[in-house]
C-alpha cells in the first residue's frame, strides 16, 4: 500500500474456507490506504458471511459460476454439499445486497462442450440485474494445458452468440458489451486471444509470500 497499491482482492481456491478469514479481511481493510478490499467466491457461503464480511470492511465479491445448471455445477467443480448450488449461490447474491456488500459481478470460465450452450442464458442475467457477467476464456495453464483443445474457445464466440450485443465500454481489462433495454452488462475478459498486458496493473501475492506479476509467468 506504502507503493499505491489501493485495492485488494482476496481469491483462492476458496477464501471463505480460510479460517481467520473474517479477521484477515478487518485487518486488511484497516491498512490506512487500502479504498476497496474484494473477494472472489464460488458463492456457496456468502448467505452465512455476508454481513460478517461487510462488517470487516470487504466493498465487493465477485462470484465465481460457470454454469446455471445445479448438475452440471457438481460435475464441473466436484463439489457436493447441497442438493441445489445454484439457487445457494443466489441466495447469497441477495444476503449480500441486504447486507449493504456488492456482489454484482459473475464471472464465468467458457468451456466448448462444457457450458458454451449456455451462453445465452447467461447474458439473460442482465436482463432484469444491474451487474457484469463476465466470460473469462480459459488459460491453459496447469491441467488445462492437457485438456483437448476443443474446449478452449474465443471469447468472440458469445458475440456470435448473441448477437444483439452492443460495445458499451470498459471496466479495468474487461470490454464491456450491451443488448439494449438490458439492465446489466456483459464483460468479455479476453485472456488468450486477445492479450492485454500493456493494459494489467496487477501483482499476485501467493499464500507463501511470493509475488507474481502474471498468470501465464512461473517467474516469482
Amino acid at each position: 500500500v506504502s507503493l499505491g497499491t489501493r485495492k485488494i482482492r482476496l481469491t483462492g481456491g476458496e477464501p471463505l474456507v480460510r479460517k481467520g478469514i473474517i479477521e484477515i479481511c478487518r485487518r486488511l481493510s484497516g491498512i490506512e490506504g487500502v479504498r476497496e478490499l474484494c473477494i472472489t467466491t464460488n458463492g456457496l457461503l456468502l448467505e452465512k458471511y455476508a454481513n460478517m464480511l461487510a462488517d470487516a470492511g470487504v466493498s465487493r465479491v465477485n462470484i465465481s459460476l460457470d454454469t446455471l445448471n445445479s448438475e452440471k455445477y457438481k460435475t464441473i467443480t466436484r463439489c457436493h454439499v447441497c442438493d441445489d448450488p445454484v439457487e445457494q449461490i443466489f441466495r447469497g447474491m441477495e444476503a449480500c445486497e441486504k447486507a449493504g456488500l456488492r456482489a454484482n459481478k459473475i464471472n464465468t470460465v467458457l468451456m466448448g462442450g462444457i457450458n458454451d450452450d449456455e451462453i445465452p442464458d447467461l447474458v439473460g442475467l442482465t436482463i432484469d440485474r444491474d451487474i457484469q457477467v463476465r466470460f473469462i476464456e480459459l488459460m491453459p495453464i496447469g491441467e488445462a494445458r492437457n485438456w483437448d483443445k476443443k474446449v478452449f474457445i474465443s471469447n468472440r464466440e458469445v458475440l456470435a452468440r448473441v448477437p444483439e450485443l452492443k460495445p458499451a465500454g470498459e471496466s479495468g481489462v474487461s470490454l464491456l458489451y450491451q443488448v439494449p433495454g438490458y439492465r446489466g452488462k456483459v464483460g468479455l475478459i479476453s485472456t488468450v486471444s486477445n492479450h492485454f498486458c500493456s493494459r494489467c496493473n496487477r501483482l499476485r501475492l501467493t499464500s507463501d509470500g511470493k509475488l507474481k506479476a502474471c498468470l501465464h509467468s512461473g517467474k516469482e
